[in-house]
Order: C-alpha cells, then structure tokens, then sequence
C-alpha cells in the first residue's frame, strides 16, 4: 500500500553533529508544503540487511528546549548516538508536532495538563484526537534510501503495525527507554496505560 501524501525528495546534505556525522535528506509535497526529513548515516549504497529506523515526531519543546515535560529530546539524542556507533541507521523526522495536533494546540494541551488533566485527557477535553498522527509518508522515505527492512527503535506499537501495514518488514524492535524524571512520570505511565506503549511497571 502506498502513501497518499505527494511528498518526493528535495535535496540533501552534510550534516556534522553532536552525536556524529549524518546526512540530511529533506522530503517536501510540493503542492501544501508539508515537509518531513531523514537523517541518515552509512547509507550510501542499498543495505543489505535490516536497518536501525526511528520515526520520530517533531517535538520543539523537548527536542530544541529540553523540556522536561516529555522523553522526546531524550529519545532522539540517544538514537543519534545509537546510529552514529552503529554506522547505519535513519531517523525520519517528521513534521507532526504534539502528536499531530500542532504546536498552538500542543501548548493548550499543556495548560490542561497544569491543571492536572493527563496528556490523552488534555486532548480529548480540546475536542481534538488523542493521536493525530499519519505515518504514510514513511514509505517514500525509504524507498528513496532503499530500505525494505528495519529494525525500528520504539516503545509505540502504532508505528510497528503502520509500518508492517506499509509493506515494511520489521524484523526487530528496538526499545527506547531514556529520560525518565520526576516531570514526566506520568506522562510516560499514561503512555502505558491507556495508548498502549511498551513499558514496564519497573520501569517507573
């Protein structure tokens, strides 16, 4: 099955971090804007084996303020690190802040949540989906860096089964379990809870 967004490759780049050298790869659909990116490394050539994939949703707040509030800046820095010692991996980085929802309601959502609403509640109480999130697009992505299989670095399910329904064998999954603090705990036990994440209770 293939994606219904019109998104198609754009350009390329060097990317030193970090956490390594990557190249970025910016995917875009012409007729809305809409863009989403890759960050990959030691994908020159067609891999011949299953490849190290994050899909991870843009997060302002916890992936360029460090925000407590979340794991999500967390999670994408250790990916990089993870990657980088790998040598081969891709994150595909796409442009669906707060769960789909968008930044302003993603803010709104947090005035909820001070009010002691927990994230899916704080949602749901906007008149707005717990998840709003599409992954289709992930497709095109990988077939532009040739990627059949993958070994997905996650603790949601929803994105193995949009995968899998995508025509991507995922062969592996890849726990992700970082940035735990006292701001998020619940947040993360909601997680588990009620959207079904892969957690542990030691965890916690």
């Amino acid at each position: 099955m293939y994606s219904s967004v019109a998104i198609e490759f754009v350009s390329k780049s060097k990317l030193p971090t970090a956490f390594g050298d990557f190249e970025i790869i910016a995917f875009q659909d012409q007729s809305t804007g809409e863009e989403h990116i890759a960050l990959a490394k030691g994908m020159n050539a067609a891999p011949n084996q299953p490849v190290l994939v994050r899909i991870h949703s843009e997060c302002l707040t916890g992936d360029a303020f460090g925000s407590l509030k979340c794991d999500c800046g967390p999670q994408l820095h250790s990916t990089m690190k993870m990657i980088n010692d790998a040598g081969q991996g891709v994150i595909l980085y796409l442009r669906q802040e707060g769960r789909g929802i968008g930044l302003t309601n993603k803010i709104r959502a947090y005035a909820l949540q001070d009010q002691g609403h927990d994230t899916l509640d704080a949602n749901l109480l906007l008149n707005l989906p717990a998840d709003a999130r599409k992954y289709d697009m992930c497709i095109i992505m990988l077939d532009y860096l040739k990627i059949k299989s993958v070994k997905l670095i996650t603790n949601n399910p929803l994105k193995i089964k949009s995968l899998t329904d995508l025509g991507i064998n995922v062969v592996e999954r890849i726990p992700l379990k970082v940035g735990l603090n006292s701001f998020n705990k619940a947040y993360l036990e909601t997680k588990q809870r009620r959207m079904s994440h892969l957690y542990h209770n030691s965890d916690f």
